[in-house]
């Protein structure tokens, strides 16, 4: 159980990081660069108080994780402006959940009985059609829908997918325990997000108000890593992305994301199935 709990620890902090990103301001590459000043000096403070022993492993590993978190981390804030946050969190992490959710099984065989296979099973087409109903629009948004912008948010949801499956699934591969890899990581992001942003000129005063946004993060990365070797990628990730509740109300309700009647009652309905499979999903591995 307590177990479990350190894997909600993501859900809280991750679910309101979009959200204080964009009422921080800037744009994606000054957010995304302030985030990972942010995270490395939580990494940092972590590594002075544990003092973990670090070897090459970790560190490339880690490193490489960093990386690929930059990627994925950019690539969603990016899709902000094309589909709103109320939008953006919930699609991305219904890509995130089928893909970590496939590594997780497949590769890693994380769902070993007949019982874990099932109740995962279901747990995880709760929470994808949770998703599905928290995305749904009424008519007079169709036409936004077919557009291009809304093309182009997809697209940067699917990089950015790619890059937030390379940073879970590195670390599970080479089971790597948090407390040794949340400095060579913290490292990777920040190296990644400078190559991805320098030409953009991100260092701003947005980029200094999104360390907050860094500092959070920090918080729910340390949880997840922590609960990764516990209960494997699929559980721990899963649980992880429950917090999209706390953006997809956030967004409508501090961002002022219009939304009819009947789009809340999806919202509101959707947001119940992806807190139920989450809990579900809990119970795939002891």
């Amino acid at each position: 159980m307590t177990t479990i709990l350190i894997a909600l620890i993501p859900a809280i902090a991750w679910g309101s990081i979009v959200l204080v990103s964009v009422k921080l301001g800037g744009d994606s590459y000054s957010q995304t660069l302030g985030i990972t000043i942010g995270a490395l000096v939580f990494a940092s403070g972590i590594y002075v108080w544990a003092h973990p022993v670090i070897n090459m492993t970790a560190w490339i590993a880690g490193i490489i994780s960093g990386l690929f978190w930059a990627v994925g981390q950019k690539n969603q804030l990016g899709s902000v402006p094309y589909l709103g946050v109320s939008k953006t969190v919930p699609i991305s992490t219904g890509m995130q959940l089928a893909a970590t959710t496939l590594f997780g099984v497949i590769v890693f065989k994380e769902w070993a009985t007949t019982t874990a296979i099932l109740l995962g099973s279901a747990s995880i087409i709760l929470i994808i059609v949770g998703v599905i109903l928290t995305t749904m629009t009424g008519s007079g948004n169709e036409k936004d829908l077919k557009s291009g912008k809304r093309r182009k948010g997809i697209m940067l949801l699917l990089l950015s997918t790619a890059g937030y499956l390379g940073y879970v699934v590195i670390i599970r591969w080479f089971n790597i325990d948090g407390w040794t890899v949340i400095l060579p990581q913290a490292i990777g992001m920040f190296g990644g997000a400078i190559v991805l942003t320098f030409t953009h000129k991100p260092f701003n005063k947005y980029a200094v108000r999104n360390t907050l946004s860094g500092l959070i993060w920090g918080i729910g990365n340390l949880g997840l890593l922590l609960s990764l070797p516990r209960i494997g990628v699929a559980t721990s990730f899963s649980l992880s992305q429950t917090g999209i509740v706390i953006s997809t109300f956030g967004g409508i309700f501090l961002l002022g994301e219009k939304k009819t009647k009947k789009q809340l009652l999806f919202v509101i309905i959707g947001s119940i199935l992806i807190i139920a499979g989450g809990v579900m999903i809990g119970f795939t591995k002891k």
